[in-house]
Protein backbone atom coordinates (compact mmCIF):
# COMPACT_ATOMS: atom_id res chain seq x y z
CA UNK A 1 0.00 0.00 0.00
CA UNK A 2 1.35 3.40 -0.98
CA UNK A 3 2.57 5.77 1.73
CA UNK A 4 1.45 8.76 -0.33
CA UNK A 5 -2.12 9.82 -1.07
CA UNK A 6 -4.10 6.58 -1.56
CA UNK A 7 -5.43 5.59 -4.95
CA UNK A 8 -8.86 4.17 -5.60
CA UNK A 9 -7.27 0.74 -5.90
CA UNK A 10 -5.54 0.93 -2.52
CA UNK A 11 -8.32 2.44 -0.40
CA UNK A 12 -9.99 -0.07 1.94
CA UNK A 13 -13.79 -0.05 2.29
CA UNK A 14 -15.10 2.66 4.58
CA UNK A 15 -15.27 1.48 8.23
CA UNK A 16 -18.92 2.57 8.46
CA UNK A 17 -20.22 0.93 5.29
CA UNK A 18 -21.00 -2.61 6.52
CA UNK A 19 -23.06 -1.43 9.50
CA UNK A 20 -24.74 1.26 7.40
CA UNK A 21 -25.86 -1.40 4.92
CA UNK A 22 -27.13 -3.61 7.74
CA UNK A 23 -29.20 -0.80 9.23
CA UNK A 24 -30.60 0.44 5.93
CA UNK A 25 -31.56 -3.10 4.89
CA UNK A 26 -33.88 -3.29 7.92
CA UNK A 27 -35.80 -0.16 6.91
CA UNK A 28 -39.20 -0.68 5.29
CA UNK A 29 -38.13 1.88 2.70
CA UNK A 30 -34.58 3.32 2.58
CA UNK A 31 -35.81 6.91 2.62
CA UNK A 32 -33.54 9.75 3.62
CA UNK A 33 -33.72 13.52 3.84
CA UNK A 34 -31.51 15.33 1.35
CA UNK A 35 -30.41 18.90 1.99
CA UNK A 36 -29.08 21.20 -0.73
CA UNK A 37 -28.32 24.91 -0.98
CA UNK A 38 -30.30 27.36 -3.09
CA UNK A 39 -29.69 31.02 -3.88
CA UNK A 40 -31.41 33.26 -1.36
CA UNK A 41 -34.06 35.75 -2.51
CA UNK A 42 -32.89 39.26 -3.31
CA UNK A 43 -32.29 41.29 -0.15
CA UNK A 44 -31.84 38.25 2.10
CA UNK A 45 -29.13 38.51 4.81
CA UNK A 46 -27.36 35.36 3.56
CA UNK A 47 -26.44 34.29 0.01
CA UNK A 48 -27.87 30.78 0.34
CA UNK A 49 -30.89 29.12 1.94
CA UNK A 50 -31.43 25.40 2.71
CA UNK A 51 -33.75 23.16 0.73
CA UNK A 52 -34.72 19.64 1.89
CA UNK A 53 -36.78 16.76 0.57
CA UNK A 54 -37.14 12.97 0.93
CA UNK A 55 -35.25 10.72 -1.48
CA UNK A 56 -34.72 6.97 -1.83
CA UNK A 57 -31.32 5.33 -1.43
CA UNK A 58 -30.65 3.23 -4.57
CA UNK A 59 -27.44 1.51 -3.50
CA UNK A 60 -23.77 2.38 -3.85
CA UNK A 61 -22.27 3.56 -7.12
CA UNK A 62 -20.62 0.75 -9.14
CA UNK A 63 -22.44 -1.82 -6.98
CA UNK A 64 -25.76 -2.14 -8.82
CA UNK A 65 -28.19 -4.02 -6.54
CA UNK A 66 -29.50 -7.33 -7.86
CA UNK A 67 -32.99 -7.17 -9.38
CA UNK A 68 -34.49 -10.16 -11.19
CA UNK A 69 -36.90 -7.86 -13.01
CA UNK A 70 -34.10 -5.78 -14.53
CA UNK A 71 -33.16 -6.86 -18.07
CA UNK A 72 -30.32 -4.36 -18.40
CA UNK A 73 -26.89 -5.74 -19.21
CA UNK A 74 -24.72 -5.53 -16.10
CA UNK A 75 -21.11 -4.54 -15.75
CA UNK A 76 -18.80 -7.16 -14.35
CA UNK A 77 -17.78 -6.59 -10.71
CA UNK A 78 -14.83 -4.42 -11.55
CA UNK A 79 -15.29 -1.63 -9.00
CA UNK A 80 -16.90 -0.87 -5.66
CA UNK A 81 -17.34 2.42 -3.81
CA UNK A 82 -18.63 4.06 -0.65
CA UNK A 83 -20.74 6.55 -2.64
CA UNK A 84 -24.53 6.43 -2.02
CA UNK A 85 -26.82 7.05 -4.98
CA UNK A 86 -30.35 8.26 -5.62
CA UNK A 87 -32.35 8.94 -8.76
CA UNK A 88 -34.05 12.16 -9.77
CA UNK A 89 -35.65 14.03 -12.64
CA UNK A 90 -33.43 16.64 -14.31
CA UNK A 91 -36.40 19.02 -14.17
CA UNK A 92 -36.44 18.95 -10.36
CA UNK A 93 -35.00 21.97 -8.53
CA UNK A 94 -32.38 19.92 -6.69
CA UNK A 95 -30.47 19.28 -9.92
CA UNK A 96 -30.04 22.97 -10.62
CA UNK A 97 -29.03 23.55 -7.00
CA UNK A 98 -26.36 20.84 -7.18
CA UNK A 99 -24.91 22.48 -10.28
CA UNK A 100 -25.25 26.10 -9.14
CA UNK A 101 -23.39 25.52 -5.86
CA UNK A 102 -20.57 23.54 -7.47
CA UNK A 103 -17.16 24.91 -8.44
CA UNK A 104 -18.51 25.46 -11.96
CA UNK A 105 -21.44 27.59 -10.74
CA UNK A 106 -23.70 26.49 -13.61
CA UNK A 107 -26.80 28.64 -13.71
CA UNK A 108 -28.60 28.38 -17.05
CA UNK A 109 -30.99 25.55 -17.90
CA UNK A 110 -28.69 24.38 -20.69
CA UNK A 111 -25.74 24.05 -18.31
CA UNK A 112 -27.49 21.52 -16.07
CA UNK A 113 -28.77 19.11 -18.71
CA UNK A 114 -25.74 16.82 -18.78
CA UNK A 115 -23.40 15.22 -16.29
CA UNK A 116 -21.59 17.38 -13.75
CA UNK A 117 -22.26 19.23 -10.54
CA UNK A 118 -20.38 18.75 -7.30
CA UNK A 119 -22.43 21.00 -5.03
CA UNK A 120 -22.52 20.33 -1.26
CA UNK A 121 -25.27 18.09 0.11
CA UNK A 122 -26.24 16.45 3.38
CA UNK A 123 -28.21 13.21 3.60
CA UNK A 124 -29.81 11.88 6.81
CA UNK A 125 -31.35 8.46 7.46
CA UNK A 126 -33.23 7.48 10.62
CA UNK A 127 -32.89 3.70 10.94
CA UNK A 128 -35.63 3.20 13.52
CA UNK A 129 -35.17 -0.55 14.05
CA UNK A 130 -31.51 0.05 14.82
CA UNK A 131 -32.04 3.24 16.84
CA UNK A 132 -29.39 4.96 14.76
CA UNK A 133 -29.21 8.15 12.74
CA UNK A 134 -26.82 8.26 9.79
CA UNK A 135 -25.67 11.61 8.45
CA UNK A 136 -23.63 11.81 5.24
CA UNK A 137 -22.01 15.11 4.24
CA UNK A 138 -20.37 15.43 0.88
CA UNK A 139 -20.64 16.52 -2.74
CA UNK A 140 -23.24 15.40 -5.25
CA UNK A 141 -22.49 14.59 -8.88
CA UNK A 142 -25.14 14.10 -11.55
CA UNK A 143 -24.77 11.38 -14.18
CA UNK A 144 -26.63 11.73 -17.48
CA UNK A 145 -26.49 9.89 -20.81
CA UNK A 146 -23.61 12.08 -21.98
CA UNK A 147 -21.31 10.32 -19.49
CA UNK A 148 -19.88 8.37 -22.43
CA UNK A 149 -19.48 9.67 -25.95
CA UNK A 150 -17.10 10.95 -28.59
CA UNK A 151 -16.66 14.31 -26.86
CA UNK A 152 -16.36 14.80 -23.09
CA UNK A 153 -17.74 17.96 -21.58
CA UNK A 154 -16.08 19.58 -18.58
CA UNK A 155 -18.95 18.21 -16.47
CA UNK A 156 -18.29 14.65 -17.62
CA UNK A 157 -14.59 15.01 -16.89
CA UNK A 158 -15.39 16.35 -13.42
CA UNK A 159 -17.70 13.43 -12.62
CA UNK A 160 -15.26 10.80 -13.84
CA UNK A 161 -12.41 12.42 -11.94
CA UNK A 162 -14.12 13.06 -8.60
CA UNK A 163 -16.27 9.93 -8.46
CA UNK A 164 -13.49 7.84 -9.98
CA UNK A 165 -11.19 8.70 -7.07
CA UNK A 166 -13.52 6.74 -4.79
CA UNK A 167 -13.96 3.68 -7.03
CA UNK A 168 -11.88 0.79 -5.71
CA UNK A 169 -10.62 -1.57 -8.39
CA UNK A 170 -11.58 -5.22 -7.88
CA UNK A 171 -10.43 -6.54 -11.25
CA UNK A 172 -7.60 -4.85 -13.13
CA UNK A 173 -8.09 -7.23 -16.07
CA UNK A 174 -11.65 -6.09 -16.76
CA UNK A 175 -11.29 -2.34 -16.23
CA UNK A 176 -11.32 -1.56 -19.95
CA UNK A 177 -14.68 -3.31 -20.39
CA UNK A 178 -16.46 -1.43 -17.59
CA UNK A 179 -18.99 1.16 -18.84
CA UNK A 180 -20.36 4.23 -17.05
CA UNK A 181 -23.36 4.27 -19.37
CA UNK A 182 -24.07 0.59 -18.79
CA UNK A 183 -24.08 1.27 -15.05
CA UNK A 184 -26.42 4.23 -15.54
CA UNK A 185 -28.84 2.14 -17.61
CA UNK A 186 -28.69 -0.57 -14.96
CA UNK A 187 -29.79 1.86 -12.26
CA UNK A 188 -32.65 3.02 -14.51
CA UNK A 189 -33.67 -0.60 -15.08
CA UNK A 190 -33.77 -1.25 -11.34
CA UNK A 191 -36.72 1.14 -11.00
CA UNK A 192 -40.29 -0.15 -11.15
CA UNK A 193 -42.37 0.58 -14.30
CA UNK A 194 -44.23 3.24 -12.31
CA UNK A 195 -41.05 4.97 -11.19
CA UNK A 196 -39.63 4.81 -14.72
CA UNK A 197 -42.90 6.28 -15.94
CA UNK A 198 -42.67 9.14 -13.44
CA UNK A 199 -39.91 10.62 -15.57
CA UNK A 200 -42.65 11.20 -18.15
CA UNK A 201 -44.73 13.33 -15.78
CA UNK A 202 -45.77 16.87 -16.74
CA UNK A 203 -43.06 19.42 -15.83
CA UNK A 204 -42.60 19.34 -12.01
CA UNK A 205 -43.44 22.55 -10.18
CA UNK A 206 -44.95 24.30 -13.21
CA UNK A 207 -48.49 25.75 -13.08
CA UNK A 208 -51.05 23.29 -14.44
CA UNK A 209 -52.50 26.11 -16.55
CA UNK A 210 -49.30 26.39 -18.60
CA UNK A 211 -49.05 24.49 -21.87
CA UNK A 212 -46.68 21.52 -22.07
CA UNK A 213 -45.96 18.47 -24.20
CA UNK A 214 -49.18 16.66 -23.31
CA UNK A 215 -48.63 14.10 -26.09
CA UNK A 216 -45.59 12.60 -24.32
CA UNK A 217 -46.04 13.72 -20.72
CA UNK A 218 -48.82 12.64 -18.39
CA UNK A 219 -49.32 11.52 -14.80
CA UNK A 220 -49.54 7.82 -14.07
CA UNK A 221 -47.39 6.73 -17.00
CA UNK A 222 -45.50 3.44 -16.89
CA UNK A 223 -42.36 2.51 -18.79
CA UNK A 224 -40.76 -0.87 -19.45
CA UNK A 225 -38.31 0.08 -22.19
CA UNK A 226 -34.80 0.60 -20.83
CA UNK A 227 -34.26 3.21 -23.52
CA UNK A 228 -37.63 4.99 -23.42
CA UNK A 229 -36.59 8.26 -25.08
CA UNK A 230 -38.80 10.54 -22.99
CA UNK A 231 -38.07 8.93 -19.62
CA UNK A 232 -34.32 8.63 -20.25
CA UNK A 233 -34.12 12.27 -21.32
CA UNK A 234 -35.27 13.28 -17.84
CA UNK A 235 -33.73 10.48 -15.76
CA UNK A 236 -30.63 11.26 -13.72
CA UNK A 237 -28.55 9.29 -11.25
CA UNK A 238 -26.95 11.30 -8.47
CA UNK A 239 -23.83 10.03 -6.71
CA UNK A 240 -22.88 11.43 -3.30
CA UNK A 241 -19.13 11.46 -2.68
CA UNK A 242 -18.98 11.43 1.14
CA UNK A 243 -16.47 13.58 2.99
CA UNK A 244 -17.92 12.97 6.47
CA UNK A 245 -20.28 10.35 7.91
CA UNK A 246 -21.81 10.44 11.40
CA UNK A 247 -23.38 7.41 13.07
CA UNK A 248 -25.42 8.46 16.12
CA UNK A 249 -26.36 5.33 18.08
CA UNK A 250 -29.34 5.99 20.36
CA UNK A 251 -30.41 2.36 20.77
CA UNK A 252 -29.43 2.39 24.45
CA UNK A 253 -29.92 5.72 26.31
CA UNK A 254 -27.21 4.76 28.82
CA UNK A 255 -24.61 3.92 26.18
CA UNK A 256 -25.34 6.43 23.45
CA UNK A 257 -22.44 7.31 21.17
CA UNK A 258 -21.75 9.30 18.05
CA UNK A 259 -19.04 8.14 15.68
CA UNK A 260 -17.67 10.60 13.17
CA UNK A 261 -15.85 9.21 10.14
CA UNK A 262 -13.91 11.80 8.15
CA UNK A 263 -12.34 11.04 4.79
CA UNK A 264 -8.64 11.91 4.64
CA UNK A 265 -7.21 11.55 1.16
CA UNK A 266 -3.67 11.84 2.54
CA UNK A 267 -4.09 8.76 4.71
CA UNK A 268 -3.62 5.18 3.52
CA UNK A 269 -6.59 4.22 5.70
CA UNK A 270 -8.80 6.75 3.92
CA UNK A 271 -11.01 7.42 6.97
CA UNK A 272 -10.36 8.85 10.43
CA UNK A 273 -12.73 7.70 13.18
CA UNK A 274 -13.70 9.71 16.29
CA UNK A 275 -15.91 8.60 19.16
CA UNK A 276 -18.15 11.42 20.48
CA UNK A 277 -20.96 11.94 22.94
CA UNK A 278 -24.30 11.84 21.13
Amino acid sequence: MSSTAPTAASLPPAPWKKLFNEHISKMKSPEFVLGTLDSAPSGAPTPYVPRVRFCIFRGFWAELPENKHNDAERNAKVYESDCPTFTTDVRMEKVGQIFATSAGHAESKDQVQGSGGGGPVEAVWWAEDSGTQWRVKGRAFVIAEDIEGDEESSGVRTVKSEVGKRMRVLSEEQKENWSWNKELTGFFGNQSPGIKGSFKNPPPGKPTAESYDDKNLKLGSKADDLHDSVARKNFRLVVIVPDSVEQTDLSDPEKGRRYRYTFDQKSDAGWKTEELWP
